[in-house]
């Protein structure tokens, strides 16, 4: 019988923006997340699309490369993973809907803001562990 390898959550941080991706990378890494960083809603959706994956968190700014908007991206992910925990980032107001229960944060943010949301959603931790099947 092998040993169970802890449950270690993925956070996937989709921002054009290359400074604000790293930032958002390294306060996610120290709060013990395995990080997926994408600067297009296309590449973020190939992560969303791959059986196994880990992510519990999304954080996407709404304009990003390509065709795609980070609401787009929101909507996408909500049907397909009911269970992650979406934040969606903009300088501007928002002027189309979010799927339920996803958090839109107007920027500037705070570094503190992303901590305690990574902490929030590993306090989910056991109810995702067993909705992702471990």
């Amino acid at each position: 019988m092998g040993q169970s390898q802890p449950f270690r959550a993925t956070a996937l941080i989709v921002e054009d923006d290359p400074t604000q991706r790293e930032m958002i990378s390294l306060l996610l890494e120290e709060s013990e997340y395995d990080v997926i960083a994408c600067e297009s809603a296309e590449a973020a959706e190939m992560v969303l699309n791959k059986p196994g994956n880990r992510v519990v968190l999304l954080m996407t700014d709404v304009n990003l490369a390509g065709r795609m908007s980070g609401v787009e991206l929101a909507h996408i992910a909500r049907a397909r993973h009911p269970h992650i925990n979406i934040v969606v980032t903009s300088g501007r107001p928002l002027s189309q809907p979010l799927p339920g229960d996803a958090k839109f944060w107007a920027k500037p943010w705070a570094p503190l803001d992303v901590l305690r949301e990574a902490e929030v959603t590993l306090e989910r931790a056991p109810e995702l562990q067993q909705r992702l099947g471990d």
